[in-house]
């Protein structure tokens, strides 16, 4: 019986999994980290929206993509965006009007939107993990994710915020 309790489904800009094996859990050092992430994919608690699965497996081929590619069933969060948030996301979130955007814009937002329209989809039981720093005075294109996210209502968390509520620990 379900007394109250929710689960979350935290979605994952693509800076989460770069960082993580460039800079504190390398894929070949720390396998453990990797296998716990994939776990949590499994069991539907995080998951990488398509939009920002395409965009970090567009790069070179290295360790990163060619897990991510190994692990594609679990990890991808299998729901297509819907235009409306997007749209929602880009007019509210950004403050640009989305039939004027340029490929300036488009460029500079990247994938952002789909990942924060993903969350806006039910903004009560997910939350974006990013590690983008809040810089409220920026504007625009230039805005950063969880600002984007404060706008609209949606909880954003870090890789390290994720890490502690999903209770990561290497034995």
């Amino acid at each position: 019986m379900n007394l109250g309790y929710r689960e979350l489904l935290y979605l994952l800009d693509a800076n989460v999994p770069i960082n993580a094996n460039r800079d504190y859990y390398p894929i070949e050092r720390v396998p453990q980290f990797w296998e716990w992430l994939d776990g949590a994919a499994a069991q539907n608690q995080a998951k990488i929206p398509l939009e920002i699965f395409e965009e970090i497996t567009a790069g070179k081929p290295d360790a990163l993509i060619q897990w991510l590619r190994d692990h594609q069933p679990t990890l991808l969060l299998l729901e297509e965006s819907s235009t409306s948030l997007v749209r929602r996301v880009i007019e509210e979130g950004y403050e640009l009007e989305f039939d004027q955007l340029n490929d300036q814009d488009l460029t500079k937002m990247g994938q952002d939107p789909f990942l924060i329209a993903h969350a806006l989809a039910d903004p009560a039981d997910r939350v974006v993990v990013s590690n983008e720093v809040s810089r409220p005075s920026r504007i625009g294109a230039n805005r950063h994710v969880p600002d984007v996210c404060s706008i609209l209502g949606i909880r954003c968390i870090n890789a390290f915020d994720l890490i502690r509520e999903l209770d990561f620990r290497a034995s």
